[in-house]
């Protein structure tokens, strides 16, 4: 499984600079970090962290991510000339370890949606749209399992959400990602990164140099692009010969086709 970091709490606060690996926090709620039940030597019940994973009503630890999610939902199309915005459903915002997890165990695993439906997971305050105000300078990685019969998809979909809040598929200071998607599809299912740029320094702003590239060279942007889509080819699990492309979504809309052609390809 592929290794996620999130902020830890420190003496019960918050502490952004001390990394928790992901993989050391239970995945349901029977798990835990116990012996046979029992308490590690030498910790007594006054100094025990208790997550929601060992006592779901009376936890005194929650692990913060460094920024929000939110969880949202396509819905498949009615024919009836449903538009976007009423097929995208808004589901829920968490900042934690512990409330991924509540929120993961207690939603449709992805081989199970209906067609035509989607999982995005984007910070919160970006809607999945190409026309948000975030998302419209940027692009996104994405690679199509076509075999959908022999793909692992939920766990697939799981590692990725977890390295996007766990925040390893970019280095501190990229600002690049925004969101991970996964669309199923009759023949396909499809997973995609979305990043803030195409490479490029977005005009007129951004807040800095984190948000939008701004001052970033042209090589730099695609340098940093491209380690976001071999990381995340490393969380897909696929092997060297499979490619993964990269596309604006500028150039989707013009083409109106979610296809466009190829920006980078690793």
């Amino acid at each position: 499984m592929a290794t996620a970091t999130a902020p830890a709490p420190a003496s019960g606060d918050a502490n952004p600079s001390s990394p928790v690996d992901l993989s050391t926090i239970p995945i349901s709620p029977d798990g835990g970090n116990t012996v046979d039940g029992k308490k590690p030597s030498g910790e007594s019940a006054a100094d025990e962290q208790i997550t929601v994973f060992h006592d779901k009503d009376n936890f005194n630890v929650k692990h913060p991510l460094m920024h929000k999610w939110t969880l949202w939902f396509t819905k498949p199309p009615s024919g009836k000339g449903d538009n976007w915005n009423e097929l995208l459903k808004e589901v829920i915002t968490f900042n934690s370890v512990e409330e991924f997890w509540g929120v993961y165990n207690n939603i449709a695993p992805a081989s199970e949606l209906a067609l035509k439906s989607d999982y995005h997971l984007f910070k919160e305050g970006v809607r999945p749209e190409w026309e948000d105000v975030q998302n419209k300078h940027g692009g996104k990685w994405a690679y199509q399992f076509k075999e959908k019969r022999s793909v692992p998809i939920d766990e697939l979909w799981l590692h990725v959400m977890l390295a996007a809040i766990g925040e390893t598929l970019e280095e501190e200071g990229d600002g690049e990602v925004m969101g991970v998607v996964v669309n199923v599809r009759k023949g396909f299912y499809r997973v995609s990164v979305w990043t803030r740029t195409i490479g490029k320094s977005i005009p007129n702003g951004g807040d800095g140099d984190v948000a939008g590239g701004k001052g970033r060279s042209v090589e730099k942007g695609k340098e940093i692009l491209m380690n976001i889509g071999r990381r995340f080819k490393e969380v897909l699990k696929l092997p060297s010969s499979e490619a993964v492309d990269f596309s604006g979504h500028t150039d989707s809309a013009h083409s109106g086709s979610t296809r466009a052609k190829a920006k980078y390809t690793v």
